[in-house]
């Protein structure tokens, strides 16, 4: 239904809609027929269902269902006559819904990437079984000790990401684009057994930097020393984990951009030419490319930069845009001539066209990364001018060009091998040894073409064996709520701000991972970062490890039970061992978000479980049900176990937490995540666990209404859902509760204000029974346990 969704509205092919729904609905025939699964086998809906399929279709099946009464009126209170548009923004926010796996990995449609359920084969139960009583190897902790250097018959891998400019404190889309991204692919690679080293740091030469020491009256380094350790600390507060954050503002930046500079005059692949520029002559200088605004010439885009438009991604020559204005004192800019060096890009076309056809089929470069290159090298590579009449920055060594500093965005990238000699001495191991490095860029896409054409061309042009990115990582944008992040007006959260929130540095991570803008644009939501942590981190992820943990500590007096499979339990083993599968291969790949789904997958799968074992009954019983609670609890607390090792990348601290309450061995950290990965038994019978408690907080709706409009600025966002009533925070995630009844039990206020009013006894008896039945509702779409709590010997 959401790809349905995705379809009609934000691509508004509505006429594919049919097209896919039909796997689904013919799936759900199936299931029907054979009564393989209870859950299926309503009478009603199997006739509803049948009755629609022989009346030609989903179409069909759709028009009956449109023709009902208090469809229409939902329909009408929903869109208010607005049609399927009126949906178009809350669809941006959501990411697009994962494709499940089938066993066979055969398309079900005209689809290819339409694959069904997996179903496991009595043969993968027993597979998951034999696999399971292995139990952990001594696969020992690897050693981390620094320098981190290329080692013979390993994996090595080398990450960087985009340098952070200096005097701007980053926003969460900064955020999630490149530190976060790449942090969490190198958390998971030193599980997967593979030689890694994170290097990043600030970006600190430039014309931003040097206006704004002008602004706060410091000089332009002590303006880099401020705020790179301001970055510093709002990366340490996110658990972005480096292995070295350095700076460009070093003598091994100098020396190193240097050595590069003169290699390339030396094989020649440097030009001079007279170029026009702008100039400011009320701030009496030249402009450099960011600090020049106008329209774009291409495509006519009002808040076009100097040197790239946002909105077409074109490039673009200062001179070009039409009514250029000077975005620090907004004067209209004159033009002015100057001698420059330039990269001659075209001589080193057919060199980037081979390494590019190379690099891309060969690694995981994402689409959009592939697309911004491709349109480059379609349209004509130009020489690129690398230096600015500028004062803080690298200097030029020539002697024609000595009152000039190199171009950022050609001094920028080699940052990254600068950063690494500055924390080893060794740093032609990782930078000159293409053969046994490979090398991953994470970035936002408005930085993939310098680093996919501009500062491979100044590496191939130096000729001295420098490793060149195998992987090339790009996320689209990340908006806040329905506008763009602003710290001028106070709209979005920054990097600085969020510490302040009372939310934990994990859920941010998991929100911002979990909305990771990996296909194409997303946003951030008040609404659903509440609906999210409330719906899959409290009651879904956090309800099934507690539970599990908490039924060791109450039945089993704190030991780990006796297992002895059934075959329910092995087919659970089975989808589990799957689910890790997939996360494995998605994170292979760098489908951070996608993977993220198939961890709640799993939790979800516990639950399912949990409720439909139910040990808290079971263990009352005979000798037989005790021991099957015991088996159902061995199980579930080393799924959660299995889980805390997954969840190491995204949720650091949460993983640790829950390791400690399993006391889990340290072994099963990287046992599990090792070759083509296992779920195998951590927590052996009679493993001691340790105290288990709750692992995340409820976010409440006045809490999240105070925080939206502490972080909207000027913007305001009616169209957004989170403008609705805030108790619909509390419902909107829940699955098989239909809206008017999930408004009703939001109404809990309602109960509240009677009691406040001293309304008569029965009154009030009535609404709280109406809520309760709501509620009781809303648990079992949830998956919740529905045992009574309020007699002695029913918790649970």
């Amino acid at each position: 239904l959401l790809r349905a969704l995705r379809t009609a509205v934000l691509q508004g092919k509505g006429s594919d809609v049919s097209q896919i729904l039909q796997s689904p609905l013919n799936f759900l025939d199936q299931s029907l027929l054979k009564g393989s699964k209870p859950y299926l086998t309503g009478v009603q809906c199997h006739y509803f269902l049948l009755r629609s399929w022989e009346h030609n279709s989903v179409k069909t099946w759709f028009d009956r269902v449109a023709a009902v009464h208090s469809c229409q009126s939902a329909v009408q209170k929903v869109l208010q006559g607005k049609g399927l548009q009126a949906m178009k923004s809350y669809m941006q926010r959501q990411p697009a819904p994962q494709n499940s796996q089938c066993r066979d990995a055969q398309p079900c449609n005209n689809n290819p990437s339409e694959e069904r359920q997996h179903f496991v084969s009595e043969e993968e139960c027993e597979a998951a079984a034999l696999a399971w009583n292995k139990g952990l190897s001594s696969c020992p902790a690897p050693d981390r000790q620094h320098p981190i250097l290329p080692q013979e018959g390993k994996r090595n891998v080398l990450v960087t990401s985009a340098l952070p400019y200096v005097n701007n404190v980053p926003h969460l889309g900064n955020i999630i684009g490149c530190v976060l991204s790449a942090d969490v692919f190198s958390r998971y690679g030193r599980l997967r057994g593979w030689n890694m080293l994170f290097v990043c740091g600030t970006d600190e030469y430039g014309t931003a930097t040097e206006n704004k020491a002008r602004e706060e009256g410091l000089t332009p380094q002590q303006i880099c020393d401020k705020y790179h350790a301001v970055h510093s600390s709002i990366y340490s507060w996110f658990q972005i984990d480096f292995d070295f954050f350095g700076r460009t503002t070093t003598e091994k930046q100098t020396e190193i951009a240097q050595n590069i500079f003169w290699r390339l005059h030396k094989h020649g692949y440097l030009v001079e030419d007279t170029v026009e520029q702008l100039r400011c002559e009320n701030c009496q200088r030249f402009l450099a490319d960011r600090f020049v605004e106008g329209t774009c010439p291409h495509c006519s885009y009002p808040e076009a930069r100097g040197d790239q438009c946002d909105k077409c991604g074109r490039l673009i020559n200062a001179v070009e845009l039409r009514d250029p204005q000077c975005k620090v004192c907004r004067q209209t800019p004159v033009i002015r001539s100057s001698k420059h060096l330039f990269l001659d890009l075209p001589k080193l076309e057919s060199q980037l066209e081979q390494w590019l056809e190379k690099s891309t089929s060969t690694g995981d470069w994402t689409t959009n990364a592939k697309q911004i290159t491709h349109s480059w090298i379609r349209d004509g590579l130009k020489p690129r001018c690398i230096t600015r009449d500028l004062h803080w920055g690298t200097p030029v060594p020539h002697p024609d060009f000595k009152e000039k500093v190199f171009y950022v965005w050609f001094d920028a990238p080699i940052g990254y091998l600068s950063i690494t000699a500055n924390y080893t001495s060794e740093w032609e191991r990782w930078w000159k040894n293409p053969l046994q490095v490979e090398l991953y860029n994470f970035m936002a896409k408005d930085n993939v073409p310098f680093h996919s054409v501009v500062f491979p061309c100044s590496l191939l042009g130096a000729q001295d064996n420098y490793t060149l990115v195998n992987h090339l990582v790009a996320t689209e944008y990340l908006n806040y709520e329905d506008t763009k992040f602003s710290k001028s007006r106070g709209t979005g959260v920054f990097g600085d701000m969020a510490k302040d929130t009372g939310i934990p540095s994990d859920v941010w991570r998991f929100y911002l991972l979990y909305v990771r803008p990996e296909g194409q644009d997303s946003a951030f939501s008040w609404a659903d970062m509440a609906m999210k942590n409330n719906s899959e981190l409290l009651n879904n992820l956090g309800n099934f490890i507690n539970r599990a943990g908490m039924f060791v500590t109450k039945f089993f007096e704190g030991c780990v039970p006796v297992m002895e499979l059934q075959r329910e339990d092995k087919e659970l083993l089975a989808v589990v061992g799957w689910e890790l599968q997939q996360y494995i291969q998605l994170m292979d790949k760098v489908k951070i978000r996608d993977a993220l789904k198939h961890i709640l997958n799993i939790s979800r799968h516990g639950n399912q479980y949990i409720q439909v074992n139910q040990p808290w009954k079971k263990i009352k019983g005979e000798e037989s049900e005790r021991l099957r609670a015991g088996t159902v609890t061995g199980v579930a607390v080393n799924i959660a176990c299995l889980l805390s090792v997954m969840l190491l990348p995204y949720m650091p601290l949460v993983s640790q937490i829950i390791r400690d309450q399993l006391n889990a061995p340290q072994s099963c950290v990287y046992t599990m995540l090792q070759g083509s990965g296992t779920f195998v038994c951590s927590l052996s019978a009679g493993h001691r666990i340790g105290t288990v408690s709750p692992l995340f907080q409820k976010l409440e709706a006045e809490q999240i209404e105070a925080l939206k409009k502490r972080f909207g600025g000027q913007q305001s966002t009616p169209s957004t859902p989170a403008a609705a009533p805030a108790a619909a925070i509390k419902v909107a995630a829940v699955e098989g509760v239909d809206s008017e009844k999930a408004e009703q039990l939001v109404k809990g206020d309602k109960v509240r204000a009677l009691k406040a009013q001293k309304a008569e006894k029965d009154v009030i008896a009535a609404e709280v029974s109406k809520l309760l039945e709501l509620k009781t509702q809303l648990a079992l779409a949830e998956g919740k346990n529905l045992e009574p709590t309020s007699k002695k010997g029913k918790k649970k």
